[in-house]
C-alpha cells in the first residue's frame, strides 16, 4: 500500500475519528455502532496514511516523492 494521504489529509481525520468517537459515547443502538465504525476507518486510514477510496478515484494528497 502506497502513501496517498498528505499531513494536513492525516490530522483531520485523526480529529474526525476523535469527534466520533466523542458522538458515539452519547448515542445507543445502531447509531453508536456506525459512528464507531466511522472512527475506526478515519483513525486507521490516518495512521496508515493510504485511502483505498482515494486510490480508487486517483486522488493523491500527498507530495510527490523527489527521485
Amino acid at each position: 500500500m502506497a502513501v496517498n494521504e498528505g499531513v494536513l489529509d492525516r490530522i483531520v481525520r485523526i480529529v474526525l475519528a476523535v469527534v466520533f468517537a466523542v458522538f458515539a459515547l452519547g448515542q445507543h443502538g445502531a447509531a453508536q455502532w456506525i459512528l464507531w465504525i466511522l472512527a475506526a476507518i478515519a483513525l486507521i486510514t490516518s495512521v496508515t496514511g493510504f485511502c483505498a477510496l482515494y486510490r480508487l478515484f486517483g486522488i493523491r494528497t500527498c507530495p510527490a516523492r523527489k527521485s
